[in-house]
């Protein structure tokens, strides 16, 4: 079968229908998402990173900032590039930019990791996560464009969905190595697999410059400079504001994994060994889940949020529930369960959030809509980090029941989103 038919047959799509260019950009696309989706995982800072801070002997203030650092600082600088994206004639290049950007950050964790321990390790190492999280803002806030610009509409999902599903089947390798207690006890093995992130992200980069992105004028708009300009759409657009309303209350799912890495670490599961199950089941999740949740989002990106938020309330009630009757874990197999549920849960957000972005808007405003919808959730998941005190407070599972109220909360608001997958 040729490249257009293996195209055709992934995506779903009429084989007459598809062209030469568009099924090469369909590899580029794949290429280039499964090296850094990869990276993403190995350098994971709700597990790998929480995980080594802790080996690092890093205050559990550090530890819990590691997510609303890597998310909000992916997030927050999107509204100040978006008029720089509109303006460029081709997006491959920012994307490109900020992927080598994030493989030198990359970079700089491991060598921190290998080099220091305690307050100094945790300071380098999310220092260099909040400079891999802005360079990761550019890559953000120029993808969708570039996604849109060269793979047609109801395709989208199913590319971006194989692309997880390749390289979580790469993570899960990892983890199985762990798991069989073939890296040592320190904290080498973690740098390492850092350092290799590091490099699929450059590598990444180059690739990503291959794709045949058509050069566009940008369009002027008469107010493109202003602030007004930017922040218009949420005040004049009752859409984007519910979408932004259900993301951010179904950002819980990305919040939720180190609460249950807290209620592992509470029954004293803290060796290298032990952290392999959980990137196993992580990794598993999303070979699982990603290719199917593209697929849907690709007919309905709403009713993926919708399920994907329900999923996420009654598996965070699960877990919180049997932490309190457990006060943690009872074996690794539990935490290993609950990280492949509530995995499986993000991966439907995240998929259904951004092919709904994507599909809602047109070509001359979708940066400036993915930017002002990420700045205002960077905003959500910063004040997400009280999560953290809360823990402290309360514990754990309290916090986890609060998720699932939220979650459920970000699936009804969903369920008011129009079919925008619909021609």
């Amino acid at each position: 079968m040729n490249i257009k038919g293996q195209f055709a047959q992934i995506t779903g799509a009429d084989p007459d229908d598809v062209d030469a260019p568009e099924a090469r950009n369909g590899v580029i696309h794949v290429i280039s998402l499964t090296l850094t989706k990869t990276a993403d995982a190995l350098i994971d800072p709700k597990l790998v990173l929480s995980w080594l801070l802790t080996a690092l002997g890093a205050p559990g203030a550090m530890i819990g900032l590691l997510v609303p650092i890597r998310e909000a600082g992916a997030l927050l600088p999107q509204l100040a590039l978006a008029r720089f994206v509109e303006a460029s004639s081709q997006r491959k290049r920012l994307w490109s930019a900020g992927s080598a950007a994030q493989g030198v950050a990359s970079l700089g964790i491991a060598v921190s990791a290998l080099l220091f321990t305690g307050v100094l390790a945790g300071s380098l190492i999310i220092g260099f996560l909040a400079l891999l999280s802005v360079a990761r803002s550019a890559s953000s806030v120029s993808y969708k464009d570039a996604l849109a610009r060269t793979i047609k509409k109801r395709r989208r999902g199913a590319i971006t969905g194989l692309a997880s599903s390749v390289a979580a089947t790469s993570v899960f390798g990892v983890g199985l190595l762990m798991a069989a207690g073939l890296f040592s006890v320190s904290v080498a093995p973690l740098a390492i697999m850092i350092a290799v992130a590091g490099m699929a992200f450059l590598l990444a980069s180059g690739v990503f410059l291959l794709l045949n992105e058509p050069e566009k004028t940008p369009e002027g708009d008469g107010d493109a400079g202003g602030l007004a300009a930017l922040i218009d759409p949420i005040l004049s657009d009752g859409q984007l504001r519910l979408f932004v309303a259900s993301r951010a209350a179904l950002a819980v799912t990305a919040l939720a994994p180190p609460f249950i890495v807290m209620l592992s670490a509470s029954s004293g599961r803290t060796a290298l060994d032990e952290l392999g199950p959980l990137v196993m089941a992580s990794t598993a999740a999303s070979v699982l889940s990603s290719y199917l949740w593209g697929r849907l989002s690709d007919r309905s990106s709403r009713q993926t949020l919708m399920a994907a938020g329900a999923l996420g309330g009654v598996v965070f009630a699960v877990i919180g529930t049997t932490g309190l009757g457990f006060g943690g874990f009872p074996d690794v197999l539990w935490a290993a369960v609950a990280i492949f549920a509530a995995q499986i849960a993000y991966e439907g957000v995240r998929s259904g959030r951004k092919l709904h972005l994507t599909d809602m808007t047109e070509d001359q405003f979708r940066a400036r809509y993915t930017a002002l919808s990420n700045t205002l959730i960077g905003l959500a998941l910063l004040a997400g980090g009280l999560f953290g005190v809360a823990s402290e407070a309360f514990g754990p599972s309290p916090v986890l029941l609060a998720f699932a109220a939220i979650a459920i909360l970000g699936s009804v608001l969903a369920s008011g989103l129009d079919e925008v997958q619909q021609e």
